[in-house]
């Protein structure tokens, strides 16, 4: 497939003429809309370093596990696809473009197509005969003043671009940004908790230790840790964060007693924990943190659903994000039972609720989202958000949900560079679904014109309180 294809100006279009037609107006209203990215995982330092990009391969090769999981596949093994002494960035460059035609298909193809002849300007399709001329282009652009990591947030027309952070973090970047009057963006930091509430974790029990010798007003044991995670919080809250996050195995909630939370708690910092307490800890963690974002306003996004770091091996020697994390089946509407029962109705909670099983959209995440005020439904996420199943995402939980109750979308990426691909394919597919739907007869044309907007932009700045 030539890279022209990424210049077309109807990809990703109805190939019904008369529906294209309607859906090339309709993109035509938000097509050079801001990016509004309110959940991603691009570092902070990025900007407020703003160094220059080092070359192609670490720049879009080894840190995308959606490029370096498919490419293993084919049997690669993930030490060609990594820079250490035996092999340059060149090295896994020249990988990357024998295995191209791989990416035919899928998103990362369409992503990745669109970044080359949008960002860098290649005009050869990339192929192993072609990969040094390549290489030796992009690398010469990103030792261009113009590509600094500043300027291309600008060229990039990003407004909001939120990272995912540690607890702890001192937050130095994001203040040195939002102090910055030159840089014009906003770039706000993500309460991440998992690392400190999930007892699984290989840290746990030092960053536990450490949570609340720093934060926890000088209390000890459970209480200690809950004031100290509220502590943390609200730092957050005061350095711009509108959002927690929480990676979760599965959406369960519980409400646990104070004095069994504080025996599961005690025994796991000694290392002595029981079958159960893992599971039963971390709901009651999650119905705390949902709890917590009743009292200070973040908003709760839950993200579960992924057998983490599924081969062990490579686990080990690579270690997490490597591209071995598999989806598994989740289920909503009683695991999440307990926080709607309490908070629900809750003014001003905002619940936005992922999922990697799209059986969940139209079973139990709209009609949630269609009853109670607090819960939105998360965008296509990870696996999901490829522009098939965004439109069966739109498809599934319109009906029962409307346009209305849905996060906006979601690009989710350490990609920086992918962002503004990422976001063009949604809002292509938005305007996709709704021209059908005029065609149909079943939206008015002038109606239509409103929802796009209100699904591209207001959206996300209404569910994530922007």
């Amino acid at each position: 497939m030539p890279i022209s294809i990424a210049t077309e100006p109807d990809r990703l279009l109805p190939a019904d003429p008369g529906t294209r037609r309607i859906a090339r107006g309709l993109l035509d209203l938000v097509e050079q809309l801001p990016i509004i990215s309110p959940h991603g995982h691009v570092d902070a330092a990025v900007f407020a370093d703003d160094l220059p990009f080092r070359d192609p391969a670490t720049l879009l090769v080894t840190p995308d596990h959606y490029v370096t999981r498919l490419i293993h596949s084919s049997g690669v093994p993930l030490e060609r696809l990594r820079i250490h002494e035996n092999s340059s960035a060149r090295d896994v460059w020249r990988e990357f473009c024998a295995a191209w035609p791989l990416f035919e298909g899928t998103a990362s193809g369409y992503w990745l197509r669109s970044e080359f002849s949008h960002v860098f300007g290649l005009e050869d399709e990339l192929s192993a005969d072609t990969s040094d001329a390549s290489f030796d282009t992009i690398r010469a652009r990103l030792a261009e003043p113009g590509f600094r990591p500043r300027t291309l947030f600008t060229q990039f027309n990003i407004e909001v671009l939120a990272t995912t952070d540690d607890p702890l973090d001192d937050l130095a970047h994001h203040a040195a940004l939002a102090a910055d009057e030159s840089f014009p963006g906003r770039v706000l930091p993500t309460f991440r908790p998992d690392a400190y509430t999930n007892l699984a974790h290989p840290a746990w029990i030092e960053n536990v230790d450490r949570l609340i010798s720093t934060a926890g007003d000088g209390a000890t044991g459970y209480a200690g840790y809950l004031a100290a995670l509220e502590n943390r919080r609200q730092y957050f809250i005061d350095h711009g964060a509108v959002s927690a996050d929480h990676g979760v195995h599965t959406p369960r909630t519980l409400k646990l007693e104070c004095s069994e939370a504080e025996e599961i708690l005690t025994r796991a910092r000694r290392g002595e924990r029981r079958d159960g307490d893992r599971e039963r800890f971390e709901a009651h963690m999650l119905y705390e943190m949902a709890r917590m974002s009743v009292q200070d306003g973040l908003v709760m996004t839950i993200h579960p659903g992924s057998f983490r770091n599924h081969h062990l091996p490579t686990f080990e020697k690579f270690g997490a994000d490597t591209g071995h994390d598999i989806p598994i089946p989740v289920s909503y509407t009683e695991a999440i039972r307990p926080v709607l029962q309490d908070f629900g109705t809750a003014k001003n909670f905002h619940l936005i609720l992922f999922t990697l099983d799209e059986t969940v959209f139209s079973r139990e995440l709209a009609p949630l989202a269609g009853f109670y005020p607090a819960v939105h439904i998360g965008a296509p996420w990870w696996f999901l958000d490829a522009p098939d199943a965004m439109l069966r995402f739109r498809s599934a939980v319109t009906e029962t949900a409307g346009f209305s109750r849905s996060s906006g979308f979601i690009d989710d990426t350490r990609a920086f560079c992918s962002i503004p691909a990422r976001h063009d394919a949604s809002r292509r597919i938005e305007a996709s679904f709704l021209a059908r739907l005029v065609a149909e007869h079943r939206v008015s044309e002038s109606r239509a014109a409103e929802l796009i907007v209100d699904v591209v932009d207001r959206a996300p700045r209404r569910a994530f309180k922007l």
